[in-house]
This record gives structure tokens, sequence and C-alpha cells, in this order.
């Protein structure tokens, strides 16, 4: 009886243990996944840095887009590269749910458009990305179950979208290019259109009298087969490494029944040209 008892003591203690390691070697593996991320993002994308530019590009561009670069940039400004950020900030996972703290860090790359982004709530962590032309978006529950793992073709469209509206980050990424055409509206809004990949997306673009983007709308796939307005939202503008970007974004949807937040991030460090994880 005695033996049994001891065996069954032996057991729990296992279980025990197991249950208090099983967060721990989640958390690693996470982290293991994320920078092999990192590396494969950084990997497909190359050094755009001996491009430079002039406001003699600025030519025919919309007055408020003009207005934008001469804000953001100064003339010589070499192309960026590379992004990687660090924010805080809330999170609303639903409509009916609170708002929730949340941190975490985002890396870009513009010559090939690329993201990897990771948020951290007490619940949940979530990984945002577009990598080799694919979207993808996963969250795990205590950073051990998968609850989320979608991809498909509403998927890139929306990781594309936000590679594009984020590059207010990286203002030489809305240059004119092959690729990246605006579009003129009136003196205070011009829209900017990205083909890639054979998708296609677009922002209608806000801007204040000095320069800076305040707002940029869209239509984006809110769940599979339902597209919905979106709005981002920026502010705080300030000066990094001789550029000048937002350091606020929040995002909304506008749907029928009224808009509704879930997202405000403040960016707490942005670092240029630095192919690498934090």
């Amino acid at each position: 009886m005695m033996k049994i008892q001891s065996m069954m003591l032996i057991g729990v203690a296992i279980i025990g243990v197991s249950l208090l390691l099983l967060p721990l070697v989640g958390k690693a593996s996470l982290n293991s996944n994320f920078k092999k991320d990192v590396s494969k993002l950084f990997s497909l994308s190359g050094d755009i840095s001996e491009k430079t530019f002039s406001y003699k590009q600025l030519e025919g561009l919309p007055e408020p887009v003009q207005r934008y670069f001469r804000y953001a940039l100064k003339e010589g400004q070499p192309y960026i590269s590379y992004v990687r950020l660090k924010y805080n900030g809330t999170f609303k996972p639903a409509e009916d749910k609170k708002w929730t703290s949340i941190k975490g860090e985002q890396y870009f790359t513009a010559e090939n458009p690329g993201f990897l982004w990771k948020g951290k709530t007490s619940l949940f962590t979530a990984r945002d990305m577009y990598i080799g032309g694919k979207g993808k978006l996963v969250v795990a529950l205590f950073s051990l179950f998968k609850v989320v793992d979608e991809q498909g073709n509403h998927i890139d469209q929306a990781e594309l979208l936000r590679w594009l509206g984020e590059s207010v980050w990286f203002p030489t990424n809305l240059i004119p290019g092959e690729n990246l055409q605006w579009t003129a509206i009136d003196s205070a809004k011009a829209k900017v259109t990205f083909n890639y990949n054979g998708i296609s997306v677009y922002y209608i673009v806000h801007f204040k009298e000095q320069g800076q983007i305040t707002k940029l709308e869209t239509e984006r796939y809110m769940e599979k087969d339902r597209m919905e307005k979106w709005i981002g939202i920026v502010g705080d503008y300030k000066q990094v490494d001789g550029i000048k970007v937002p350091t606020y974004i929040e995002g909304k949807w506008d749907l029928k029944e009224g808009a509704y937040s879930y997202a405000k991030f403040h960016i707490q460090q942005i670092e240029y040209d630095i192919p690498e994880r934090f």
C-alpha cells in the first residue's frame, strides 16, 4: 500500500512539474519560430539605400502629397531598406470585449514588401505577417494553444494593405514607383494605390495643412467573405534619424452600426536599416 501511495505521489509530482514547464516550452518554441521568421523576412529583400530622395521627384504629384514629402523627408535622404520597432498600447479582441494592454515588436522590408508583427497580452500572443508574398495570422492562447491560424487570398490582401499603410513609418516607401501611384482628390486628400503579386490595394489619405498624414481609409477584409471600411488614425509626429514619422496609430472599423476602435499603439523605439531582431 505504501509503495502504491508513493508511486501515486511521484506521478502527481511529475504531472505538476510538466504543467509548470509547459508554458516555458511553449514560449521557447514561439520565440524560436519568430526568430526564424525574422531571418526569413530580411533574407528576401535587399538593400536599396544607394537610392536617394530628391525634391525633383515631387514634380507632378498631388499638392498635399508634395507637402507630405517636404515635411517628412530631407533632400538626399537615402531610401530605407529595413525597419524595426517596439510599441505598447491597448487592444480590443472583439467589439464586445474589454480593452487589454499589449506590447510587442515589428519588422519591415521595403524592396520586397514584407513585415512581421508580434503582439503579446496577458492571455495571448499574436503574429501577423506578410512574407514571400503570402499573409498569415497566428494567435496562441497563453503562448501554447493555437486558436487562430489563418491564411488565404483575403489574408494576403489584408496584410499587404497593412504593410502599405504602415509605410508612414518609413516614408521613402511611399515615393511613387513602378508599383505605387498617387492620384489627386483635393487639397487635403489623395489616393495611393499599390499593385503587387496580382493584388491591388489602396488608401484614401488625409493630410494636414503642414503636410502630416493624419488618416488613411480603405476597404479591407474583416472576415473571409466580408469587406468593411477600415480607418487608420496617425499622429504624434517625431523626428527619427532626420525623418518625421507618427508615433501613434489607431485602427478602427467604420461599420453600419457605428465605428469600432480595436487598437491604439504608441511607438517606443524605431530603428532603420538594421536587418536583425531586437
